[in-house]
């Protein structure tokens, strides 16, 4: 057993991460229209796997064509895009690494040129954005569909965890906001209703996953807007919603609608601990967390289960080599790069 809490295993389920680092999900924009996986993807996610960073979850792939935040996004709305994604789940399983993938369809987020967006309402984002189309029952049903056969696909493609992206005011997410879901139907109103659509969502993708497969949900647990949800709030929803085997839940914040978030080290900390608390499920927590120690201290106290790094392992693959001695503990090296390791 590791002597810090950080390089600790940790069980997800019936997984193993080899500890306790997260790389979340970050898009890249860097998938042709097609949503087809490139080489920079097989090479971004093998490098943070070859640095022992204990769990990637890739960035949000869309389940539909008009799903994407950009034209440039990953796509998993068609049985072609599993080869290319197959080959990057594999080769980070190869350097024992946990690899997941997120679920994410954009809502009125979309920005890919020739689609016609969707939303529980047709609010648009701000005065720059394209008005959605409100979504009909039929609607939803089709996209529900589309997240069933996306977890068909990722667990076709090897990836271990599935992540369903309910944050950032992406289209689970709108739904869930009060401030982006002004409907009058049982998807709107009350937050039995607002959480009706994930709940559908998360039943479809249960229903094709292994039984002993891992999900995630990540959450907004701030609006940052008074009448805008809370981490009570979150925290209310997910307990309606976590009968249907939720495993961890990623806590972030924000994106909802467009206002400024005051950011500094740990800022959705205390989100994370509100619904650790009220819902007794394990958390993932971060926010501008740099710092080995930090982690640390986050991990020792019971504030998260797992700790996640996105820009810091974005400026540093390798962030955990340097992290071991900071926590007065020790990482396996690669054979290739043991000559570098100052402990050796």
């Amino acid at each position: 057993m590791s002597k810090s809490k950080l390089l600790n295993s940790y069980e997800l389920k019936n997984i193993q991460l080899k500890n306790r680092i997260v790389m979340p999900p970050m898009c890249m924009y860097s998938a042709g229209n097609d949503g087809m996986a490139t080489d920079f993807h097989l090479v971004h996610y093998t490098t943070r796997a070859m640095g022992g960073v204990g769990m990637i979850l890739m960035e949000a792939t869309a389940v539909e064509p008009r799903g994407r935040i950009s034209g440039n996004d990953l796509g998993i709305w068609s049985d072609e895009h599993i080869e290319g994604l197959g080959m990057i789940a594999q080769t980070a399983k190869q350097y024992g690494t946990v690899i997941g993938i997120q679920l994410g369809h954009a809502g009125r987020k979309c920005e890919a040129e020739g689609e016609t967006i969707i939303a529980p309402s047709a609010i648009p984002f701000d005065e720059n954005a394209k008005t959605p189309v409100a979504m009909t029952p039929e609607d939803i049903a089709t996209v529900v569909e589309s997240f069933r056969q996306g977890a068909r696909r990722a667990v076709k493609a090897g990836f271990q965890v599935i992540e369903v992206h309910a944050a950032h005011g992406y289209l689970i997410s709108e739904f869930l906001s009060p401030l982006t879901n002004q409907r009058t139907d049982e998807y709107g109103g009350m937050p039995e209703n607002r959480v009706r659509f994930l709940r559908e969502v998360l039943t479809a993708v249960k229903q094709v996953m292994p039984a002993d497969m891992p999900v995630l949900v990540r959450v907004s647990a701030e609006d940052y807007v008074a009448e805008g949800n809370h981490p009570e709030d979150l925290a209310e929803m997910l307990n309606m919603v976590k009968d249907l085997g939720i495993d961890l839940v990623n806590v972030s914040s924000g994106a909802v609608v467009p206002v400024p978030i005051h950011a500094f080290p740990g800022y959705q900390l205390t989100f994370a601990e509100t619904i650790r608390k009220a819902t007794g499920l394990p958390v993932m927590a971060g926010g501008l967390i740099t710092s080995p120690l930090m982690a640390e201290e986050i991990l020792r106290n019971g504030r998260a289960d797992l700790v996640f790094l996105g820009r810091e392992l974005l400026r540093n693959p390798y962030w955990l080599l340097q992290a071991a001695p900071m926590v007065r503990d020790e990482i396996q090296w690669l054979k290739q790069y043991e000559r570098a390791n100052p402990n050796v």
